[in-house]
């Protein structure tokens, strides 16, 4: 169960006619092909030549926005293109170890957060304060604690309602939805925009200068037979067709969400998982041992239309040690809180929420090169030694103070520091006690992460 939060939220944006735009015109146009019999693993950054039948088999529109995925003259510096940090041969994350991105005007401006997959975010639901009923999501909710006859214990009965009543209060106060690492784009479409303006990215100084790109691009021609030959007369609506086309291409190119795991062909019933990923799956679920599906869902939606996302697109706070190889945390009053800032800004006061950042979806997680949103570590080895230390062995990773005490949760400001989850296992131990996983344990979650890699095909095992 997620930790109870201590005040109540911000009041919530609603969302921009943009994103209800997008979703009407996604229902009007072809629906997603099925999956092309290739072979299970494409090298190549650029694989989506204009040769290639299945971008044939995409819509104008869709193949519009593969253009503008790859197009590196949409940046400021002429070198950067979505594809340069989401490659596509790597399930469209970094296929470096840099902790974080290079980019703005000259390529050589890190960022401040590792960059996130683009894989998995077709379901993703908006962001809001607690959960949505209308929105079918991978979240099996926690059964009621049973409540005794009242004539049996009285302070039994009270004691479970108190109870029932704080997981209520808990679920209702946790934030969830969005895109981003903070939750702050609320569509597909809100998101392509951000590296298109941040300085640290592609570096376009407004709105008119991504448009003038657009418009000198060599598929200008394209968008005005597809959106009206006035089209760049104006730059609002230019733009707004322009994200709609990459967002087309990510919703019907079938890479970026194929299901084709070894863990589908499991749950399908066409794979058997080997007897080092069954122990690591009975572990991941194990609420008393990794806990992992408390917040990486691994079943299939309540109603059963939606295969595993493994995330519940929630909000935590796990403490991940400070990154010292993040040029912006060479400045000791720096701090990258979340939910509440320094990005996001409508949360900037709401204490509570300082240094949670949104769940990652962990489909492909062992292609990834960096972990967690400040790209500290960069091996699954390292990321579950980290869940199950965290507590137990503290010193292993955060610094000490010049009195010799462990400075714990060294990322976040002394006032946020009791944000940091320590209630849900395995973050739940003392130090000095038994980590909730050993080495042989941790070896069979790592066996079992490695099932969740996209490209699964008998005798070609991808999940090995």
């Amino acid at each position: 169960m997620k930790r109870l939060y201590e005040s109540k939220p911000a009041a919530l944006h609603v969302a921009c006619l943009a994103g209800t735009l997008l979703l009407s015109f996604t229902l009007l146009l072809p629906p997603l092909r099925s999956a092309p019999a290739a072979e299970p693993q494409r090298q190549s950054a650029d694989y989506l030549s204009a040769e290639d039948s299945d971008v044939q088999a995409l819509s104008a529109v869709a193949q519009l926005g593969r253009k503008m995925f790859f197009d590196k003259s949409l940046s400021d510096s002429g070198k950067l293109a979505c594809a340069s940090c989401h490659d596509p041969s790597n399930a469209f994350a970094p296929a470096n170890d840099l902790a974080v991105q290079l980019g703005g005007a000259d390529g050589k401006r890190a960022g401040v957060r590792a960059v996130p997959t683009l894989t998995y975010h077709e379901h993703t639901p908006l962001f809001r304060i607690g959960p949505d009923p209308a929105i079918p999501d991978n979240d099996e909710r926690l059964p009621p604690i049973p409540v005794p006859a009242a004539d049996v214990n009285v302070a039994a009965v009270a004691k479970a309602d108190a109870a029932n009543a704080a997981r209520a209060a808990a679920e209702a106060n946790v934030p969830q939805g969005g895109l981003t690492w903070d939750g702050r784009a609320m569509t597909i479409q809100g998101q392509a925009l951000l590296p298109l303006l941040d300085p640290n990215e592609m570096n376009n100084r407004d709105v008119a200068e991504v448009v003038d790109h657009l418009e000198h691009a060599p598929y200008a021609a394209d968008m005005r037979q597809l959106f009206g030959p006035t089209l760049f007369l104006q730059p609002a609506l230019a733009l707004d067709e322009a994200l709609f086309a990459m967002v087309r291409f990510q919703l019907e190119e079938r890479s970026f969400h194929p299901y084709d795991s070894k863990y589908d062909a499991y749950l399908a019933g066409k794979a058997s998982l080997s007897e080092a990923e069954a122990r690591g799956l009975k572990l991941f679920d194990d609420p008393m041992k990794g806990n992992c599906a408390s917040c990486h869902i691994d079943t299939p939606s309540r109603i059963g239309n939606l295969p595993p996302a493994f995330t519940d697109y929630q909000f935590e706070a796990l403490a991940a040690p400070r990154n010292k190889d993040i040029p912006a945390n060479q400045d000791p009053n720096y701090h990258d809180l979340g939910l509440c800032g320094p990005y996001r800004k409508d949360f900037a006061n709401a204490g509570p929420y300082c240094g949670l950042f949104k769940t990652p979806t962990l489909r492909n997680v062992a292609t990834r090169k960096v972990f967690f949103h400040n790209g500290v570590f960069h091996s699954l080895e390292q990321v579950l030694h980290f869940y199950v230390e965290r507590e137990t062995n503290p010193g292993k990773w955060y610094p000490r103070l010049a009195d010799g005490e462990i400075d714990r949760y060294n990322d976040l400001p002394p006032q946020y520091k009791k944000n940091a989850d320590v209630a849900d296992a395995p973050f739940d131990r003392k130090e000095g006690d038994q980590p909730a996983l050993n080495d042989a344990e941790i070896a069979d979650v790592i066996a079992f992460l490695k099932t969740l890699t996209d490209g699964y095909r008998p005798g070609h095992d991808a999940g090995k």
